[in-house]
């Protein structure tokens, strides 16, 4: 499981460069997602634009990121492709996360608030 972060003034970007999240990263995603935000700004957005396969051990694993982030963090997501995007719809967590079509859009979401 690889991430690439970028941290920019107010939030910090998490890119998943695996096309997978799945029962077999899920484990190795939320260390090194811990280890990426820990200390880091109040917005973390997760790119899941690389991601094409997200089953329910890897839906767990974001979730459980979003807890283990805490109130003074917020995770949000952004980039989902099509597929991904289902999952999050047919299980209505597009309820629970703020979802931005791009990094870029989320970005300049935060520039501005």
């Amino acid at each position: 499981m690889q991430l690439q972060t970028q941290t920019r003034p107010k939030v910090i970007s998490v890119t998943v460069i695996d096309d997978r999240i799945d029962a077999a990263t899920a484990i190795q995603f939320k260390e090194k997602m811990r280890e990426a935000t820990k200390n880091g700004p109040a917005r973390v957005v997760l790119d899941l634009a690389r991601v094409q396969f997200l089953d329910s051990s890897g839906l767990g694993a974001i979730v459980a990121v979003k807890k283990l982030l805490g109130p003074d963090q917020a995770l949000e997501l952004s980039g989902l492709t099509p597929t991904v995007e289902k999952v999050f719809r047919l299980t209505r967590m597009d309820s629970i996360f703020t979802i931005h079509p791009s990094v870029e859009v989320a970005v300049s979401h935060a520039a501005s608030a």
